[in-house]
Order: C-alpha cells, then structure tokens, then sequence
C-alpha cells in the first residue's frame, strides 16, 4: 500500500512542477470562471488582433529572465485537487522548491493513507526531484522522510504518459506557456485587464495536446504513439490556454482548461519577482531514499 500511494503522490509532483510552465493536460482560472469570467469572455468575442509578434517577444523576455516565484492551484477531475507555492529557476535545467497542499482527490487520500498531513515539500533539479513526504514516512523507512525520483523513474511509473512528463519536466520552463501558444494556431488577444493589481493584456488559445507534445517533445513515434492512446482512453483532446502579460513583456498569468472522462482538468498559475534567487539544497542522504530502491524493498517485503 505504501509503494502504490508513494507512486502516485510521486507523479503528481511532477505533474505540478510541468503545469506551473507548460500545456501538460490540465487547466482552468477559478477566479476566471467566477467574479472575471464574463469580463473574460466578452473580451474574447470582440477583440481580434494578431498577437502573434507580441507574443515572440513575450516568450524571449520571460525566457530570458531565468526564474520567478510562482503560486498557483491545480484540479484534475476526481483525481487531485491542490494549491502550490515555490520558486523555480530556469537558467540552467530546471530547479527550485514548491509547497504542495493536497486539497482533495485520490490523491489526498493516497497522502493520509501514508500517514501525511496533506502538505508537503517538493525540490527540483536538473535530474530530478525529491519529496519530502513527513514524519509518518521517516518511522517506517529508518528515518528516511524525503524520497528521489530520477526522471528516468517516470517512464518505469507511467508508461508513455511518463515519457511525456519527463521530456516535458526537463524543458518546462514559463516561456513553454507562451509557446503553446504560438504553436496552436489558434491565438487571439482578448483585452486589457488587471491581474493582482497589475496591467497586463489577455491572449488566449486552443491547444491540441497530442499535437503539441508531437512538436515539442522529443519522443520516439512508438512512444507517441502510446502516449496519444492514454490521452484517448483519458477523454482530453484539447485544452484553452490563457495567458496575461505584463507592460513588460513578462508572463503574470497562465490558465488551463480542459477536459477529461473523470472530470474537468483546471489549473491556473502567477508569475511573479522575475529575476529572484533561487537557492535549493538536496536533502542530506541518510534522510532520503531511493523511489526504486523503495519498490524493490516492499516487494521484497510482500513476497
């Protein structure tokens, strides 16, 4: 029980990380779909301008500005709902920490089932990233609180959707947001609007995600193949992106939306502080544990 509630908490960690920066099956704006929601729209149906040279320039400056504090809130149908706060520097791969709070789902309970109090800590580096998944863990592992996922772990976790996620947690940074974009041939500029105080303007798009992840990623037409086969089974086809930029040519804003057989997919992210340091320590070695070297010692455990 352990293993398989360590397997899914684990991938919702990477899934978080590649939703703060890149069309990864998921998205909507909560607040976007209350108090905003008709400005929003009406927005929509009567702006039409080629946004397509803003947009260029928008994913070079925020590429260019290498990392940024985040906050933001992700649903994905009855599987997970959560809230997660970090930062995250892209200057070099990608690094940083986020808090993850488990606000609901399957995977809330996968966290109370490993005896977690539903928050917990997440740090990420170039070859992959390790969670800290509390006390309830240390006691039934030698102390071994924080576990490490290699990304070459996600392929063994989840198949072609785990060969999706990893090329996409290596390459996912802000500017990705931005390049889905570009890349749907969908793209209009909504309006004006202010997003936390700040003038930014609205531009939004539909993505094909099987489409996109053919053109952005880097894998093999076998593991395209299977990849488009989940999605299929999953019910997502395509996904509305929306983004809000800055007077600065930076992202301020990305939302998702879509929609999948368990349920509507949402997530909704803030940029903000470009430029921030971002400082992350690995976790000292007694206290963490291998995800692989985990599975083998509770099966070895069960048989």
């Amino acid at each position: 029980m352990l293993t398989n509630n360590v397997r899914r908490v684990g991938l919702s960690v990477a899934v978080v990380a590649a939703l703060t920066s890149v069309a990864a099956c998921g998205g909507s704006d909560d607040g976007g779909s209350k108090g905003g929601g008709k400005k929003e729209s009406a927005g929509r149906s009567v702006t039409k301008v080629d946004p397509i040279a803003a947009l260029v320039a928008v994913q070079k400056k925020t590429g260019q500005a290498q990392s940024a504090r985040i906050e933001g809130n992700t649903a994905m149908g009855s599987a997970m709902s959560m809230k997660q706060a970090g930062v995250l520097d892209w200057s070099d791969g990608v690094t940083g920490s986020m808090k993850i709070t488990y606000t609901g789902g399957t995977m809330a309970d996968a966290m109370k089932q490993a005896g977690g109090s539903g928050t917990m800590e997440a740090r990420y580096f170039k070859d992959g990233y390790l969670a800290d998944m509390g006390e309830a863990m240390a006691q039934q592992t030698g102390g071994k609180r924080w576990i490490s996922y290699s990304y070459d772990d996600l392929e063994q976790m989840a198949g072609a959707s785990g060969a999706a996620l990893k090329d996409q947690m290596q390459n996912s940074t802000p500017e990705q947001g931005v390049k889905s974009l570009l890349a749907s041939g969908d793209v209009k500029k909504v309006g004006q609007e202010d997003v936390r105080g700040v003038s930014t303007t609205h531009y939004a798009g539909t993505v094909d995600v099987a489409a996109l992840t053919a053109k952005n990623s880097s894998l093999s037409a076998d593991e395209l193949d299977a990849f488009k086969k989940q999605l299929a089974d999953a019910g997502i086809s395509t996904e509305t992106v929306d983004i809000w930029v800055d007077d600065n040519d930076l992202l301020v804003k990305k939302t998702e939306r879509g929609q999948m057989k368990t349920g509507e997919l949402n997530s909704t992210v803030y940029y903000s502080d470009y430029g921030t340091k971002v400082s992350v320590e690995r976790p000292p070695a007694d206290q963490t544990v291998d995800f692989m070297e985990l599975m083998k010692q509770q099966q070895g455990a069960a048989s």
